[in-house]
């Protein structure tokens, strides 16, 4: 039913990309929004918040993301002209911590962060 030793076809490779994109929007989906912080006595002031992602939040998308590789593949199994492979699933893990990885490094670097908040002073001192 599974085909362990399976041939890599090179259309498999694309199974890492789209992967990621699936736990990218997954973790868009589940961290929790960034809220605007208003300083009530000066408004120019004002500054967006960074609120960062919770570990759990990586690794609820990672297990969400995993869990739609396994089940595609069983799916596979039982449609006809196609088979199942566990390299798709390990391609597909690939795209996952691949994504997760990035998105962590993005995250926490300070230096991003505190662009994005002296941009946000910048365009609310104009207005």
């Amino acid at each position: 039913m599974v085909s362990d030793a399976a041939q890599l076809n090179p259309y498999s490779l694309l199974h890492i990309p789209l992967y990621g994109i699936l736990t990218f929007l997954l973790l868009l989906s589940i961290a929790p929004y960034r809220r605007k912080i208003t300083n009530p006595i000066n408004p120019i002031s004002s500054i967006n918040s960074i609120n960062p992602i919770d570990p759990i939040n990586y690794l609820i998308a990672g297990l969400i993301a995993v869990g739609v590789a396994m089940a595609d593949e069983i799916h596979q199994a039982y449609l006809p002209g196609r088979n199942a492979s566990v390299i798709d699933v390990f391609l597909d893990s690939i795209g996952i911590i691949l994504c997760v990885a990035i998105i962590h490094q993005l995250e926490s670097k300070s230096r991003f962060s505190n662009i994005m908040t002296l941009m946000s002073r910048r365009t609310q001192k104009r207005e």
